[in-house]
């Protein structure tokens, strides 16, 4: 099933997406998709309306924005250097442990919506990654498999990061990963169902027309289970989270040509099965 929000920023109404790709309104059964909605029992409810054909289509949905697919999270939880090629590119070690960072809330914004570039910013990059939507309350799991019954689903992530914010301006990484608009996200939340095996996704990233990024899934050092469990073990994931699980080889900071992004930049990303994003970068 492919949840979604679509509508003005603040006024999103939640929907589904129909296997023939209209785009129905669910909001007789929730005010909208997040934490509270999937810590219930609310996919099932939409999936037994759409079953019954009950559900009414948004008219002129084409037109309409999206939103990211699941409402302002509680928090963004990010693994840095989850991929091999890309710590190999950027001159860092292979972790031996998941390196977690967080990313503010309100970085998460829709997955075609325009990304600001900070003011005085000249290294923002860019990063596709496969994010993962928490869907019941995680402490303290138990394994790897359990930890898959708490995801909710799945979507594509822009993981944008200003590289001399994050490395060269201080010992953390927060002033280059937090700044506004920073983390577009959809356009769908994919329950596990549909969106298949986690760990064999190929993922794509493009900018200005030219490939940049071409990775899959199964590169991940630290895959979606471990991820998952790990996190549980020092802090609680709630329902409507959002853990961004690293990115492949091919980021400005990785090539020698150092390309990273201007205002004018147009940015196509997508995950097999999740569907496509595209981003217009904007100076702030």
């Amino acid at each position: 099933m492919k949840l979604l929000r679509v509508g003005a920023p603040g006024r999103e109404v939640p929907a589904v997406r129909s296997d023939d790709g209209r785009i129905l309104d669910i909001s007789e059964l929730t005010a909208d998709v997040d934490g509270a909605f999937l810590a219930g029992d609310g996919v099932q409810r939409v999936r037994a309306a759409l079953a019954a054909g009950t559900l009414p289509e948004i008219p002129n949905a084409a037109g309409l924005r999206i939103g990211a697919p699941v409402a302002r999270p509680g928090k963004v939880v990010c693994i840095g250097l989850n991929y091999r090629d890309h710590a190999e590119e950027t001159g860092a070690k292979i972790p031996e442990r998941p390196v977690v960072f967080l990313k503010a809330s309100y970085t998460v914004v829709g997955p075609n919506d325009t990304v600001l570039i900070p003011r005085d910013s000249t290294k923002t990059d860019y990063e596709v990654e496969l994010a993962i939507v928490i869907g019941r309350e995680a402490r303290y799991l138990e394994s790897p498999e359990a930890a898959l019954e708490h995801v909710a689903g799945y979507a594509i992530s822009n993981d944008v990061s200003e590289r001399e914010f994050q490395i060269e301006y201080s010992n953390q990484w927060d002033l280059g990963k937090s700044c506004e608009t920073f983390n577009p996200l959809g356009p769908w939340l994919v329950t596990p169902d549909e969106a298949g095996d986690p760990g064999k996704l190929g993922l794509r990233l493009s900018v200005n027309g030219e490939r940049r990024q071409d990775g899959n899934t199964s590169n991940l050092i630290f895959d979606v289970g471990y991820v998952v469990w790990y996190l549980s073990r020092y802090m609680l994931l709630e329902p409507g989270d959002v853990i961004n699980t690293g990115t492949p080889a091919g980021v400005a900071l990785g090539r020698a040509d150092k390309p990273y992004l201007r205002a004018g930049d147009v940015v196509e990303l997508e995950i097999d099965g999740l569907g496509v994003a595209r981003q217009a970068f904007a100076a702030a």
